[in-house]
C-alpha cells in the first residue's frame, strides 16, 4: 500500500492510497520541497530548494542548485529512480523544477513538473 501525499482520507474514510508511479512522484516532491532540519528523525533529509526562492538569479546559483538537487535525488532516491534531465527556474515567488527520470522498478521513463509558490 502506498499512502497518497499529501496525507488525506478517501471517501470511505480510509487512508487514501496511490499507485506506484504516483507514489514515486510524491516522494520526489517531498524531497524537493523539504528543507534540511524540517524532519526530526532525519534532519539531513531534503534539498534546501525553498531557501533559495528569493536569492538573486545568476548562472552560478543555477549551477549550484542543479548540483545540490542532483545530489539530494541521488542520495535519497537513488535506489528508486535514475535522473535524466533536471532544470530549475524561478519566476517571481514560484519555483519550477522540470525532471525527467526512469523508475528503476518498472523501467518507465517519466517527465514531471514540480511547482511551489510562496506567499
Amino acid at each position: 500500500m502506498n499512502m497518497d501525499y499529501p496525507f488525506h482520507f478517501d471517501p470511505r474514510g480510509r487512508v487514501a492510497e496511490t499507485g506506484d508511479d504516483e507514489h514515486v512522484r510524491d516522494m520526489i516532491e517531498q524531497l524537493l520541497f523539504t528543507s534540511p532540519g524540517e524532519r526530526v528523525n532525519r534532519p539531513d533529509f531534503g534539498s534546501g530548494l525553498l531557501q533559495l526562492v528569493f536569492a538573486p538569479n545568476s548562472p552560478e546559483l543555477a549551477a549550484a542548485l542543479q548540483f545540490t538537487l542532483q545530489a539530494a535525488l541521488q542520495r535519497w532516491l537513488g535506489d528508486v529512480i535514475d535522473v535524466g534531465t533536471l532544470e530549475v527556474s524561478s519566476e517571481d515567488a514560484a519555483l519550477r523544477v522540470e525532471l525527467s527520470y526512469t523508475v528503476r522498478a518498472s523501467g518507465d521513463t517519466r517527465s514531471d513538473s514540480f511547482v511551489r509558490s510562496l506567499p
